[in-house]
């Protein structure tokens, strides 16, 4: 069906805001159907914009997961933080996902004061409800509601899908009439390259935990597609020290080699063909200060 051919189809884009590591990417994949946003973990891993899109009905939605809204301290932070308060100002709908298990914190306090400024009214998803005592959650919903900032509150766990297809059918009918953006089975605006760098990423968290600090990035060098119908992948990790660099690929090389095999083990289930993913480490200081990087992300290095 394309959103052309009915004159009842509704089309709406939808932000999901929040404090570092409230699940919002959770949400956004457990929406979609599939993994389009990468998660860990660590807080702030989320570093651009990135579209999921779903159906529900004759409506089709994309959800912006933005990254997380905190104190910024470095340019890279700033930059992210702008993202996330400009992928929201440019929705039909907001939805403010609060980790229900760590209540109210500073994070979440800044951003309804932010939304008390605009004056805007937003929907607020109580998450991880799953790990909360019932009077608990309820007078931590009372106490959000009397923030006067939130028109619904909806209580789910977008890890477990509880409560989502609630939120989903919701944000359906509220979306504005209209032709869909989207071709129907496209899943995310997030070019294969990009998603591929991003997986790879996740997979650097994951496997290195507290050992690593973020400055990090992964890019996509080189992306071919062979005859046998399966994809060969070049990545460079790019660190800030050779100390860093020693860290990422391990004694003898043992922790690139599960990097990889984890990314490549990811990325043949979402691509769907034999993948062969080759990771390359390099040391460039200063590469969060470079404004290609910035680009690349779709980041204002100006902010």
């Amino acid at each position: 069906m394309s959103g052309t051919a009915e004159n009842n189809t509704r089309c709406g884009f939808v932000a999901l805001v929040g404090a570092p590591n409230a699940g919002k990417s959770t949400l956004l994949n457990q929406l979609v159907g599939t993994k389009v946003s990468i998660v860990s973990p660590k807080v702030q891993t989320t570093r651009t914009r990135v579209l999921g899109i779903c159906i529900s009905g004759q409506s089709q939605i994309a959800f912006i997961d933005t990254p997380g809204i905190f104190a910024p301290k470095r340019r890279l932070d700033r930059a992210m933080v702008a993202a996330a308060w400009g992928g929201a100002s440019e929705a039909d709908e907001v939805v403010l996902l609060v980790d229900a298990s760590k209540g109210i914190t500073r994070d979440t306090e800044e951003i309804i004061a932010r939304l008390k400024d605009t004056q805007s009214k937003v929907i607020l998803a109580l998450n991880k409800v799953d790990q909360v005592k019932k009077p608990v959650l309820l007078d931590l919903a009372a106490k959000l509601d009397a923030e006067g900032v939130f028109s619904d509150i909806f209580m789910i766990s977008a890890l477990k899908g509880n409560g989502v297809d609630d939120l989903l059918a919701f944000l359906a009918a509220r979306a504005p009439e209209g032709p869909w953006h989207y071709p129907e089975d496209q899943i995310s605006d997030l070019p294969e390259r990009m998603l591929a760098a991003e997986i790879t990423r996740e997979k650097v968290f994951l496997q290195l935990k507290q050992e690593l600090p973020y400055r990090i990035t992964v890019e996509t060098e080189n992306w071919e597609e062979r005859k046998d119908g399966s994809v060969k992948i070049d990545q460079l990790l790019f660190v800030q020290k050779d100390g860093h660099k020693q860290i990422v690929l391990g004694k003898g090389g043992q922790q690139i080699k599960k990097i990889g095999a984890a990314a490549r083990r990811e990325l043949e289930e979402i691509l769907d063909c034999k993948v062969h993913l080759f990771l390359f480490v390099k040391v460039r200081e200063g590469w969060e200060d470079d404004p290609e990087r910035y680009r690349h992300w779709g980041l204002d290095f100006n902010v």
